[in-house]
């Protein structure tokens, strides 16, 4: 319910103040390049210059010096009466005293863009909008930082690693999490010169004291050789005004940065000095911190400032529009109370929605009453037999948002029979709560009388769709029945589209697997660890293969599956064809240059491993922990495992044949094995990889858990969360 406060809070805001902040912000990047083109003038100076020294040469120079001051830009601005006679104000230079130039003018559009900045054109009316709308704007930013923290799982992992689920998602949280504090200070200050602007701030009137005329010092030595004049920077002087007259009661009245002072005109006796209070620096400080005045750096920052929030705006709608796009259950054919089989979907995103449809449209298909609708609409169901749960997991093992009531429904609502059900858990290993809240619905209902386990709760790591279809497969084996599964359509970026001609392919061996070999016509950029996106027509689905990278070639180990259109067209391929397929970057499991690494595989899940292997850019040692079938499994693979092993790059190999003897031997028994070795190497900061089967994951999961356990004390999600485990499963 909190999450649901602070998401409803952010897009409210966000939705009241949008055309504001769109004009602000625009008006904002054109007003960051005021002072960034007021610093490209040359009339900056040296922050060592002293008071003495700039009034000792502009009085060789002028007849007479009214005031000094050092402007917004931290230009040096002097009045002077000339030796002509005549007034003028110009910049100086203050180590020569001579003339730089004439006061800059503020270009009109800078004029324009600042009184609509300031007030819309509205006057008063214009800057309380502006006022409110930056107070909605500091709202907005802490209910930001709450989502973020929320999303990422504490304060210990704000900067850790985003799931990149789409492009609005990904850069809203990424650019969130670097500009929500430049965006704070914007909209704080913002906010303070709106409350000073209508005199909202506590009033402040500094009050010299001022000395009786025969209390002043009579002695009189030059002005330059003022003690105060020779020990203040002209760098922390703000203005500087010349007594009007030379009665002995007229003063010096300087401006620093932070107090005032009165110096007598003949001693140079510091009269009366009067700090500024904290209203005043405040004051200052939002001045400096929202114009960026002065300063080059952060008028850059404030430009960016300005675009992120554009990107905000446009981004945060967007994901809201897709969200509901995505949540919007089609018409049910059925109700509730005549379907068979219930869905019901948890989503913060609503990317689980589109599995759950998937799943719906299969069992429409089959002829099936089947009704959908989210996990808080939880209600007693009068014809159902079959209960499918399809959730993501929120923050720190939270239910997402249409699944906060699902606990309380579940104990207060009685269904009048038994009703098998099965959880399917949507999630990310990089967060260390990965698919918790399945785990928590699945134990909800295991202890619940009229509910009983059909299948174990099955886990999807970042939206696969590969998993998926290993669930629906084991789905179709507990309940009989087949399912055609629509799979979604991809589309690729045809900036990484190449075409490969066929080097090399292997014979089917007797796990009807074959090695491809291909080399791109035209250069382009992927490691091992990438995937290689391939569709054997516009009609079909594209199918993901693991690259080895060896010299400039791709190398695929590819298994022939019965009704695999795209595994039987690879296999047909001959050597001088050429394919069309896509490089899909996958950084996430790329070999690390500076860790030492254990590659764990099964079957197809070698591939990857096999250019790792032969990387010589890194000299860390890696280990390999390999599951297959039988001796001859291993022949396919053999000459590059054998080979890096000689050249070092290899430190040491273990393989498990599961059909070769009575005793069958998984890749997760030698992981077991190994317990001590690998508990060490994850302690000593080492990657553990794991590519190959959903099911197999699961299992080195479940061997790897018990041993951090056993040996450290820690659980498998304490190294997931500092992306020392990393996978690539299917």
């Amino acid at each position: 319910m909190t999450m649901s406060i602070w998401r409803f809070s952010h897009f409210l805001l966000a939705l009241i103040s949008s055309v504001f902040i769109v004009l602000a912000s625009v008006t904002g990047m054109i007003l960051a390049f005021e002072p960034i083109s007021n610093q490209l003038q040359s009339y900056g100076f040296n922050d060592e210059v002293t008071i003495a020294t700039t009034i000792e040469n502009l009085q060789g120079r002028y007849d007479e010096i009214i005031t000094i001051e050092t402007d917004e830009n931290d230009f040096v601005v002097a009045s002077v009466i000339t030796k002509a006679g005549e007034s003028e104000t110009f910049y100086i230079n203050p180590e020569t005293g001579e003339k730089l130039g004439d006061l800059i003018e503020k270009a009109p559009l800078f004029s324009f863009a600042t009184n609509l900045h300031r007030s819309l054109f509205l006057k008063s009316t214009g800057r309380f909008i502006v006022g409110l709308v930056s107070f909605f704007l500091v709202l907005m930013a802490i209910s930001g930082i709450m989502l973020i923290l929320k999303r990422q799982g504490g304060i210990r992992r704000y900067f850790s690693k985003v799931v990149n689920e789409n492009f609005e998602q990904y850069y809203h949280v990424v650019f969130g999490r670097w500009f929500l504090i430049p965006i704070l200070i914007v909209a704080l200050t913002g906010v303070y010169l709106s409350l000073e602007k209508f005199s909202m701030l506590p009033e402040t009137h500094l009050s010299h004291e001022y000395p009786e005329t025969e209390d002043l010092a009579p002695d009189t030595i030059s002005i330059s050789d003022f003690e105060v004049f020779k020990t203040l920077k002209l760098a922390d002087v703000n203005s500087l005004e010349f007594p009007f007259s030379e009665a002995v009661d007229d003063y010096f009245f300087i401006k620093l940065k932070n107090r005032e002072l009165l110096v007598n005109q003949y001693s140079g006796a510091i009269l009366s000095e009067q700090d500024y209070p904290l209203v005043t620096l405040l004051s200052q400080w939002s001045l400096f911190l929202h114009t960026g005045q002065g300063t080059i750096l952060w008028s850059v920052v404030l430009f960016l400032v300005c675009v992120a929030l554009l990107f905000f705006i446009y981004s945060g709608f967007a994901m809201t529009l897709n969200r509901r796009k995505k949540t919007k259950v089609s018409r049910n054919k059925f109700t509730k109370d005549t379907s068979e089989y219930i869905i019901l979907v948890g989503s913060e995103t609503g990317s689980t929605f589109s599995f759950a449809s998937m799943f719906y449209e299969a069992l429409i298909a089959q002829g099936k009453t089947v009704f959908m609708a989210s996990m808080n609409t939880y209600t007693c169901y009068k014809e159902a037999r079959h209960l499918f749960i399809f959730t993501s997991t929120y923050g720190e093992g939270d239910a997402p948002s249409n699944a906060s009531k699902f606990e309380d429904l579940v104990k207060r609502t009685a269904q009048n029979h038994t009703i098998d059900y099965a959880v399917l858990g949507f999630g990310s290993l990089q967060y260390p709560d990965y698919c918790k809240y399945a785990e928590d619905v699945d134990m909800l209902l295991t202890s619940h009388q009229n509910f009983q386990q059909k299948l174990e709760v099955f886990k999807i790591n970042n939206q696969s769709f590969d998993a998926f279809q290993n669930w629906i497969q084991q789905w179709e084996k507990a309940y009989g029945l087949t399912l055609q599964i629509k799979p979604p359509k991809v589309i690729s970026d045809s900036k990484y589209t190449r075409q490969f001609r066929v080097v090399e392919r292997t014979e089917l061996n007797n796990d009807a697997t074959f090695m491809l070999r291909l080399q791109p016509i035209k250069k382009v950029a992927f490691q091992s660890g990438d995937l290689l996106a391939f569709r054997p027509d516009d009609s079909q689905a594209e199918r993901l293969y693991s690259i080895a990278r060896i010299g400039d070639e791709v190398l695929l180990s590819i298994k022939k599956h019965e009704q695999g259109l795209c595994s039987f067209y690879l296999s047909q391929r001959d050597t001088g064809d050429v394919i069309t397929a896509t490089v899909q970057p996958n950084p996430e499991f790329h070999l690390s240059k500076s860790s030492n690494t254990i590659l764990i595989a099964n079957g197809t899940g070698i591939a990857p491993f096999l250019g790792m292997i032969h990387d010589s850019k890194t000299k860390k040692n890696r280990h390999l922990f390999l599951g297959l079938r039988t001796q001859q499994s291993l022949q396919l693979y053999s000459r590059y495992i054998d080979q890096a092993l000689t050249n070092h790059h290899l430190k040491t190999s273990q393989v498990a044949f599961s059909q070769d003897t009575s005793a069958k031997v998984y890749v997760q028994d030698l992981i077991k094995q190994h317990d001590e070795f690998i508990a060490n190497h994850l302690k000593n900061g080492g990657i553990v990889m794991i590519c190959g089967s959903i099911v197999m994951q699961n299992q080195v999961f479940e061997v790897l858990d018990a041993i951090l356990q056993a040996r450290l004390n820690l659980s498998i999600q304490y190294f997931q969360s500092r992306s020392q485990i990393k996978t690539d499963c299917y």
